[in-house]
């Protein structure tokens, strides 16, 4: 199984850190080599990451990376990483036969929520997103959300971070097919800005945007020093291969 692993951002709001956001050490490990151990946890074999700002020192943490988890892992270079994630995803599924996971580098699960989400692997159409209904949990930044709200059925009725009525929130990790690229490209070529909430949304349309209830089990958007420091506290009670640390700048 592949996996799209999104890690060009410049990451705005944890820039003062030493490191690329995607080498933040979070209880002794690295968001993106979370990401990649964790994927490796659910069955993905290879995996496309998009490097963007700060690429060089990005992908040269790539080998040891892919070393540790026994995942074989392709660099996928953007020029423009200012530009919204949906293109990331463009340039990455362009390297992807097939469905894929897809993951953003800044988020961090607890392990099994993964392999809950890759059980759908095999849909025909459309993508499905890991969705949390409990909309204030600590983990929860309201400032920088994706919010969504659902039918009754469970598919995806509305997606984006400027909703004012919503049910659930975005988890950052998805099974998509090829529909979801197309989508986005869709809408690139209608003049949108090209984010990935846009596709989601042109799919939840069309009625092919559904959604993985993973409620009740942790994850969390190292976003921010403070959701940093939150994730350092509360990583070890829920990964085992987590160390207690300081928040530290320095990548081991």
């Amino acid at each position: 199984m592949n996996a799209l692993i999104l890690a060009a951002g410049y990451g705005s709001r944890i820039a003062a850190l030493a490191v690329p956001k995607p080498l933040v050490p979070v209880a002794g490990i690295c968001l993106l080599e979370w990401s990649v151990q964790q994927a490796s946890l659910a069955g993905i074999t290879h995996a496309v990451v998009v490097t963007g700002h700060r690429a060089a020192e990005v992908e040269a943490r790539l080998e040891g990376i892919a070393d540790r988890t026994g995942v074989s892992i392709e660099a996928c270079r953007i020029a423009d990483w200012s530009r919204p994630n949906g293109h990331s995803v463009l340039a990455g599924a362009a390297r992807i036969e097939g469905n894929y996971l897809l993951m953003m580098a800044d988020h961090i699960f607890a392990d099994g929520l993964l392999q809950q989400l890759v059980k759908d692997m095999g849909r025909t159409r459309g993508a499905a997103l890991a969705i949390d209904r409990d909309v204030t949990g600590p983990t929860i930044d309201p400032e920088d959300a994706t919010w969504v709200r659902c039918h009754a059925n469970g598919r995806i009725a509305r997606i984006g971070k400027h909703l004012t009525r919503f049910d659930a929130v975005d988890c950052g990790a998805f099974i998509a097919t090829p529909d979801l690229a197309e989508a986005i490209a869709e809408a690139v070529g209608e003049g949108a800005a090209g984010s990935l909430s846009e596709g989601m949304q042109r799919l939840a349309d069309r009625g092919l945007a559904d959604t993985v209830d993973v409620t009740g089990q942790w994850w969390i958007d190292v976003d921010d020093p403070a959701m940093l420091a939150l994730a350092e506290s509360m990583a070890p009670a829920f990964l085992p291969l987590a160390k207690p640390t300081a928040p530290s700048t320095v990548v081991p």
